[in-house]
């Protein structure tokens, strides 16, 4: 798994398309896995569009989505006894794209390994008028070093059997089912689940110390017996990634700066991803992305 959003090591086309829809399997520890399935069985379900009055307008607490937020984090990953060095750039742009008839905030993620770039993504994250924060597709570019070898997108409504799931509740509380986080079918496999695991949880990474930390884990239907747990802190956003169980890369970040980008560094990203969306020609079903009115 890599970076803020759990990834798969499934090789890579050019821009891969539909596939062929297949049933999501259940996860997670193994008292829970008759609610597990009762979960997927009722919650992998149709967004309603009529639920998205204002999407864009982020009010979840530990989820903001401020344009021109920038998260950096720093931490590592392991490859057989090796530790490598691992970077997170998390970015807020001002981008905006239709998806599904909803119009998302579009998040770019930059993954560096060992110093060079790994991996770039962007996800598609919409508010419900309840203020949950909804998961509804992303596309990712892999890297070795620089040269560009491959990339997967994949939207609701855009693949045949894609879901939406959410990606932070508006209320998460101890004790609640876990919750789909989205579904897309093979090559892409999206399987992710998340729960809450603790709140009240106090911690410190360099970027500071925090009190009143939510603990979510997650884990999906690919990774048996391995888990990712993320710490969010009100106002803030995630500020520590950790892991449990069989993972195999075991990743470990930490906020590390918090910066809000000016208008110059925002052109940047912009650019960024309007050349990622121009390799994407699987885009041709979709809206191009707009900047915010």
């Amino acid at each position: 798994m890599k970076a803020l959003l759990r990834r798969r090591e499934t090789g890579l086309l050019p821009w891969l398309g539909a596939a062929v829809l297949v049933p999501a399997m259940s996860a997670g520890a193994a008292d829970d896995e008759k609610a597990i399935a009762h979960d997927q069985a009722t919650d992998v379900m149709e967004i309603d569009p009529k639920k998205f009055s204002r999407p864009t307008a982020t009010s979840n607490r530990w989820m903001s989505l401020t344009p021109g937020k920038q998260l950096i984090y720093d931490g590592h990953t392991v490859e057989g006894r090796k530790r490598i060095p691992h970077r997170v750039v998390y970015t807020v742009t001002d981008l905006v794209k239709v998806i599904h008839g909803i119009p998302t905030t579009v998040v770019y993620d930059l993954d560096i390994s060992d110093g060079a770039m790994e991996e770039q993504e962007l996800t598609f994250f919409a508010q419900d008028d309840a203020g949950n924060v909804w998961h509804l597709g992303q596309m990712r570019e892999a890297y070795d070093e620089a040269d560009f070898v491959g990339g997967q997108a994949w939207m609701v409504g855009h693949l045949e059997g894609a879901r939406a799931g959410i990606m932070m509740p508006a209320d998460p509380r101890e004790g609640t089912p876990s919750y789909s986080e989205g579904f897309a079918p093979p090559p892409f496999n999206w399987t992710d689940r998340g729960r809450v695991r603790k709140l009240g949880e106090t911690t410190a990474v360099a970027a500071g110390r925090f009190e009143n930390v939510l603990v979510i884990e997650e884990w999906d239907a690919n990774t048996p017996g391995a888990s990712q747990l993320k710490y969010y802190a009100e106002g803030v956003g995630c500020i520590r990634v950790d892991w449990a169980g069989n993972d195999p890369t075991k990743e470990v970040l930490e906020l590390v700066k918090v910066v809000q980008l000016g208008e110059g560094e925002m052109a940047d990203v912009r650019a960024t991803v309007a050349k990622m969306e121009e390799r994407a020609y699987v885009y041709a079903s979709t809206r191009p992305i707009e900047r915010r009115a």
